[in-house]
């Protein structure tokens, strides 16, 4: 092996080395910090793997996606009398290449689900890119609202658009504009705020906020329908 290449390797292996005691360091520190936040909200923490999420929430069907899935630095308890599930989530999917090897995708996100205790109705709704501004003209439109800025920025599927336009009033979709922006959704009881990626501590707080919030504007009637009480 000639001593040029025998150095390039070599230099490699310590630099596969160095990033991996980076990324050790870096997932401790954060844990520490997740540690803290649950502390802070009177939730319990659990670093391990856990693979029960997606039949415990089982109409979220992005807890369903790809292969080898589970969930990790799982915080749970109670949030203003709503029960919270917060966590970081792995699934793997993949690829074949031009030669035909077979290549692993790692797929990660961060939610925090909110039990509302309440029937809710299936809503989806995400910020709109521009491939969805592109499919609008062969039929495959979201639901409009009069508010037309919020229209623009976000892009909302319902099963019953009267569903959708009572839980996205004005209020609402005002507050989701100057709100952090989450991939959101309703599926029985609960509603789940999520990002690719893994959150930081604080983006928890603003998942939680966000997804409270919308919780917290339902109006009155809607909740006495829900609730099985006289409107």
């Amino acid at each position: 092996m000639p001593g040029g290449f025998a150095v390039f390797i070599v230099l490699m292996i310590v630099v596969v080395i160095v990033g991996a005691v980076f990324a050790h360091r870096a997932a401790k520190k954060r844990q520490a910090a997740l540690l803290v936040w649950s502390v802070q909200n009177g939730l319990s923490y659990d670093r391990d793997e856990d693979r029960s999420l997606e039949d415990r929430f089982p109409l979220h069907k992005c807890l369903r996606e790809g292969s080898k899935r589970y969930a990790e630095n799982v915080m749970e308890g109670q949030s203003d009398g709503r029960g919270v599930c917060a966590f970081d989530y792995h699934y793997e999917t993949y690829s074949t290449d031009s030669k035909g090897h077979r290549q692993t995708n790692h797929h990660h996100f961060s939610a925090v689900v909110l039990d509302s205790g309440l029937p809710l109705e299936s809503l989806f709704i995400r910020s709109e890119s521009f491939l969805d501004k592109i499919t609008e003209f062969v039929g495959y439109d979201d639901i409009d609202f009069e508010l037309t800025e919020f229209s623009n920025k976000f892009y909302v599927k319902a099963p019953d658009r009267k569903w959708a336009y009572e839980v996205l009033h004005q209020g609402t979709m005002e507050f989701l504009l100057e709100s952090p922006r989450f991939t959101l959704e309703m599926a029985g009881p609960w509603l789940m705020a999520r990002r690719t990626g893994r959150f930081k501590a604080e983006q928890f707080s603003e998942a939680l906020g966000v997804a409270a919030g919308i919780l917290d504007r339902l109006p009155r009637y809607l909740l006495k329908q829900l609730k099985g009480e006289d409107a």
